[in-house]
């Protein structure tokens, strides 16, 4: 066990990629003790990514490239100015709300900090915030996009622990409402502080009409629930719903309607059985399409072409992540290195509240120097039998590991969305680390109440039957 982790410590800090650390370190385990043929790299590599639920990976990732190039973001931006933007701080409450609405689609908090958060942080710098300001508040919001359904990390973890993928979208709705709330707290909070005034005047008529949208698309699911209970059949309330959807949409020109409507129909499509998880992400892919090349035509094949080969570049990364840690968590189970922990779990407490306590402050670390995916597949195998020893429901622990990673990306020194904020706003690595500082305040007291309140996560999935 020692060798098998020392060894991956080592080449992580020299610099070595984190997958090709943890594939190095498991061959030279297999090297050096023979616990099984060298071939069996090779063949756990691949059962690590022969799953079902994996092919929402590109998927899922796709749909945010599209979403990103289809014009899409910048509607959602006119949208959260709209409804919020006559607020003190009004930008960083328009950063907030658009990242909510962004973090239907994209899945990841890479999408939401290198899409939207482009906009939001040249807009906040145009209107005269300081530029820690704005990194610092784009940081925060983006760790929504994996918390709202759909999340990529949540489908890894369901792929891992044998949970329900659709019960992980629906369990972080509340905790992802939470999270926002606490964010627009602490911006009014620094407004007050710091005299953040208005960005834009009170116009009525674009609040009405951004009220409007909202209520437009509520109206959809309630629409086709009316229909199916006056007789009609699921697939054709849906059908006249959505061309009245359609139709309102274009003859108001909506400025995000579209946009809501990912969550709804990719919650909706699996709450009525019409496709799986998986099969939520090629739907994702073609509304994404349909908004690109038919509402807003902003699409050109040469952008799909370059979007694919970006969506390549990052899902082979994805995948060979999940590759390697596959290999490394197989073979810290034969060296007992989970069993050990449990025991030495279970040695410290009984108490699964003190357990929760411990097990935060394990991943907040872990966090901090690997990459998400990875630290999913290694994590998982060695904490869920424990998870499961102290009852705790593995759907809310799902949610409490993930925003526990999602703070891990802000801090050094593996942070991605501090790298990528860094490099949008022009500012070194020092001055991104202490603008996210005070933003670390809200998550954690969200990490805090979702970890101890596990109703706020399991209510949802609860009352839709896909948790006991």
């Amino acid at each position: 066990m020692l060798l098998l982790i020392g060894s991956f410590l080592v080449l992580m800090i020299i610099g070595i990629p984190v997958a090709v650390s943890m594939a190095v370190a498991s061959v030279l385990y297999l090297l050096v003790y023979g616990v099984a043929p060298d071939i069996i790299v090779a063949q756990r590599m691949i059962a690590g990514v022969e799953s079902f639920p994996l092919l929402a990976v590109p998927f899922f990732i796709l749909a945010g490239n599209l979403m990103n190039i289809a014009g899409v973001t910048g509607r959602i931006y006119a949208f959260a100015l709209a409804l919020v933007g006559w607020m003190k701080g009004g930008l960083a409450q328009v950063n907030i709300v658009g990242s909510v609405v962004f973090s239907g689609m994209s899945g990841t908090a890479l999408a939401d900090a290198a899409g939207i958060g482009t906009i939001e942080i040249k807009a906040m710098r145009d209107h005269g915030y300081p530029v820690d300001a704005a990194v610092g508040v784009t940081a925060a919001s983006a760790t929504l996009g994996p918390i709202f359904p759909p999340s990529l990390p949540f489908v890894i973890y369901g792929m891992m622990a044998n949970v329900s993928i659709g019960a992980l979208f629906l369990a972080g709705i509340l905790p992802g409402i939470v999270m926002m709330l606490l964010m627009m707290l602490t911006v009014a909070f620094f407004a007050y502080r710091k005299g953040w005034g208005s960005d834009t005047p009170f116009e009525l008529r674009k609040l009405v009409r951004a009220g409007l949208e909202i209520v437009v698309v509520l109206c959809f699911p309630l629409a086709v629930f009316l229909m199916v209970w006056a007789g009609l059949s699921v697939n054709l309330a849906v059908g006249i719903a959505l061309f009245v959807l359609v139709a309102l949409d274009w003859y108001f020109d909506f400025s995000a309607v579209m946009a809501l409507m990912t969550p709804v129909i990719l919650i909706g499509g699996m709450a009525l059985g019409w496709f799986t998880p998986t099969e939520a992400a090629v739907a994702a892919v073609l509304w994404s399409l349909f908004l690109g090349l038919v509402r807003y035509r902003t699409m050109t094949l040469k952008m799909l072409g370059k979007v694919t080969f970006d969506t390549i570049e990052t899902t082979a990364s994805v995948l060979f992540i999940v590759t390697a840690a596959s290999v490394f968590a197989w073979l810290l189970t034969v060296s007992q290195a989970a069993q050990l922990f449990s025991d030495f779990i279970f040695s410290l407490t009984d108490d699964k509240w003190t357990f929760l306590i411990l097990v935060n402050l394990l991943i907040l670390v872990v966090g901090c120097f690997l990459d998400t995916i990875a630290a999913i597949t290694i994590l998982v195998p060695i904490l869920l039998p424990i998870v499961l020893k102290f009852e705790i429901d593995p759907v809310h622990f799902g949610v409490v590991l993930t925003l526990n990673l999602m703070i891990g990306l802000l801090t050094p020194p593996i942070g991605v969305v501090m790298f990528v904020l860094s490099r949008i706003a022009r500012i070194s690595l020092q001055r991104t680390m202490k603008a996210i500082l005070p933003w670390l305040v809200p998550l954690i007291i969200a990490l805090l109440v979702i970890s101890f309140v596990p109703a706020v996560t399991l209510w949802l999935p609860t009352q839709l039957g896909l948790v006991r």
